[in-house]
């Protein structure tokens, strides 16, 4: 068989792949697909695709641009490489992306809808770029929590000036229910976490004691339903079962404020045995794209997403475990010569935002690569790092492992770099398309790591992104 039959066979097989929901496995084929013959762009642009279902939106750029240098008239080439540019935030890109898409199939309606709704997204950057003062005011000023009055019609438990169990336990029904909470619960919970978190120094530090246990979970991405079977098979936190959540409770996922709002309620019970580090998706410019700020609107209002804003801007970036876990939402950074005390003197109090450089960013953002040193991130936002990164930052730090998540795992982890990078990820059936299970980690007071699987549950038919505001999102 010549090699460009050969390669369409690939191209068909990953097609089949990628109808099952099998990114990996379609990306797999495809690249044998381009090995075998590189001069067809469709092979390029079907990666791209596959790609952007597994968030790789930096690689799906690169694929789609190789298709539009071998095809310069390749309409749905343009369309992907402006869906991955929508995803990082960079919709100038997009924006350009998305006129040739018109100008190559005038009568496209959805392109010209994404186009629009791509540049409504550029004004409202410039605008708020616009209005930008060095230090806004707090969300939380003028807020009198105490005048305000819960209805007699309010159906729920009571809260009165610290959080209790039976409030937590009517709040998870009431959200398994599909009911909210009263708004004066909303704020005093958003308010007593935010001065918790605040307090707390950047990286927390904590040991695991005789008789208890710690489990860390990576994403959890608004899927509430998943998260109540986390809880169901492991236990629900208590002062002896520490939790540790690892960043992006939010967004993605239609149950992001019950998500949110349960993690926090916890946190107010369990100051001391209920962790939480910041994810890249507890940050503005996500959550407006992602809907959680949507869905703060929808469910309560804008000031409880407002509120939420700065409650995660004074979330810790890092938890150190027993000295012998660094546990981080991202990954390591772009110089050799950060340490642990680095991070520990970081005043993330300074900057709320990440930005796009910085050490910040790169906690939130870089991913492993197998290969060694450091490279593009796949994301097109930070940087990856190899094995010989994670090994130098673990010895020069008497560290044992890096924990991170912010990346899908099919298993729900995975234990890279010689047993120095552990990803672990906590949304079985991402967004309702990809096959992978949930998992999390249980560590003993021998620092001993048990690694737990588990499957996705069935939910109320709400759909991933329900409460987005741009449709934009709907190719991802």
């Amino acid at each position: 068989m010549a090699p460009k039959d050969e390669s369409a066979e690939l191209k068909a097989k990953g097609n089949k792949y990628f109808a099952s929901h099998e990114w990996l496995n379609a990306i797999d084929s495809y690249t044998k697909a381009i090995e075998m013959y590189d001069q067809d762009p469709s092979y390029y642009c079907n990666r791209a695709q596959a790609n952007i279902k597994l968030e790789q939106y930096g690689y799906a750029i690169t694929d789609a641009t190789k298709a539009i240098e071998l095809d310069s008239g390749y309409a749905k080439a343009y369309y992907r490489r402006a869906v991955a540019n929508t995803a990082i935030l960079n919709s100038r890109a997009a924006v350009k992306d998305f006129k040739a898409v018109v100008r190559l199939e005038p009568s496209n309606k959805d392109a010209k809808l994404k186009l629009a709704e791509c540049e409504k997204m550029v004004k409202r950057v410039e605008f708020l770029r616009a209005i930008e003062v060095g230090d806004p005011p707090s969300a939380f000023e003028g807020l009198d929590i105490d005048s305000m009055v819960v209805d007699p019609s309010y159906d729920g438990a009571k809260l009165g000036k610290e959080m209790t169990q039976e409030f937590i336990d009517d709040t998870i029904s009431r959200f398994k229910n599909g009911k909210k909470l009263h708004r004066k619960y909303v704020y005093q919970i958003i308010a007593a976490v935010r001065k918790i978190v605040y307090d707390e120094p950047t990286m927390v530090e904590m040991e695991v004691h005789k008789g208890h246990q710690l489990t860390v979970c990576g994403d959890t991405h608004g899927q509430f339903f998943d998260l109540m079977e986390l809880f169901r098979l492991n236990g629900f936190p208590t002062e002896s079962h520490y939790y540790l959540f690892n960043g992006d409770f939010v967004d993605r996922g239609s149950w992001s404020t019950e998500i949110a709002l349960l993690l926090y309620a916890y946190k107010w019970l369990h100051p001391k045995a209920f962790f939480l580090n910041r994810g890249n998706h507890e940050t503005d410019d996500m959550n407006r794209v992602y809907g959680f700020e949507g869905e703060c609107k929808a469910k309560y209002s804008e000031r409880v997403f407002k509120l939420f804003s700065e409650s995660f801007s004074a979330l810790p970036l890092a938890t150190l475990i027993g000295k012998k876990f660094f546990t981080l939402h991202g990954g390591l950074f772009s110089d050799d010569k950060i340490s642990l005390d680095d991070v520990r003197k970081l005043n993330r109090h300074q900057q709320r935002q990440p930005g796009q450089q910085g050490l910040m960013m790169e906690m939130l953002w870089t991913d492993p690569q197998p290969m060694p040193g450091r490279g593009p991130s796949k994301r097109g936002v930070g940087l990856q790092f190899g094995p010989d990164v994670t090994k130098r930052f673990c010895e020069a730090n008497g560290l044992e492992a890096v924990i991170r998540s912010h990346e899908v795992r099919m298993e729900g982890y995975e234990v890279e770099h010689d047993g120095h990078c552990i990803t672990v990820f906590s949304a079985p059936k991402y967004c309702d398309s990809t096959e992978n299970k949930g998992a999390y980690i249980n560590i003993g007071p021998e620092h001993k790591l048990e690694f737990h699987k588990f499957d996705a549950v069935p939910h109320p038919d709400i759909k991933p992104m329900a409460y987005a505001q741009s449709s934009l999102m709907s190719m991802m």
